[in-house]
């Protein structure tokens, strides 16, 4: 019986030797929420991690959910006791809203060979429209119809810039309160289907956004 229990401790502390012997990154956090400033073009976090283990870890592998983030390492080995971080950057771009994407890393660590990585970055509307399509049934009278739009506070503008993609269309602009502006859109003649994508963007040079004028034939459905 006692030598049964002695072979029993033994299993266990070298079970125990095992385990602190391997690899392993202890990541600070796995997700990261970023709330960049109005008209930022990238949204950057950054994934700290230390490996706890006794071993060196080897990152094979780094890839993104999209290709409009990448991610970058200043190492490809880390040693027992080191610590380092992976960088992620997402490009804007157009896009607004929660954007979220990933990270996947993969390394030679046996207990976790793959760990993800979220970024979530919270991108403020600049510009809302109401509507942001406008349009007029084959014939109707080509008198001019409203698009609304509120800019954020954050943004500061004064005024906007409207530029359409077709000539058919004329577009004024005028200030409808604090921080609201309103667009008047009127085609030049409804006799015949056209349409445009108008461009909106401030006049502090902040990013554009986009509305569509139609004149359609009765019938086509407005969608």
């Amino acid at each position: 019986m006692k030598t049964k229990i002695l072979e029993l401790i033994a299993i266990l502390v070298a079970l125990a030797l095992t385990d602190t012997c391997r690899a392993g990154l202890n990541w600070e956090q796995t997700q990261i929420e970023l709330h960049p400033a109005p008209g930022a073009a990238t949204a950057v976090g950054s994934f700290k991690y230390k490996n706890t283990g006794d071993t060196v870890v080897h990152f094979k592998s780094i890839t993104t959910s999209c290709g409009c983030t990448t991610a970058a390492r200043k190492k490809d080995d880390v040693a027992a006791g080191e610590t380092g971080e992976i960088t992620a950057t997402f490009k804007v771009g157009a896009s607004t809203g929660v954007q979220q994407k990933t990270v996947r890393v993969e390394t030679d660590d046996a207990a976790t060979p793959v760990t993800i990585l979220t970024l979530r970055a919270v991108i403020p509307q600049m510009l809302e429209l109401r509507p942001s399509f406008v349009y007029w049934e084959n014939s109707e009278p080509a008198k001019p119809k409203a698009i609304m739009v509120k800019a954020a506070k954050e943004l500061h503008a004064t005024s906007l810039k409207v530029s359409s993609s077709s000539n058919e269309f004329a577009t004024s602009v005028s200030s409808a309160g604090q921080n609201e502006f309103k667009i008047e859109v009127q085609p030049r003649d409804t006799s015949h289907a056209v349409s445009a994508v108008l461009t909106v963007q401030p006049d502090n040079g902040g990013k554009p956004v986009y509305a569509t004028a139609r004149v359609v034939n009765p019938t086509i459905s407005a969608q």
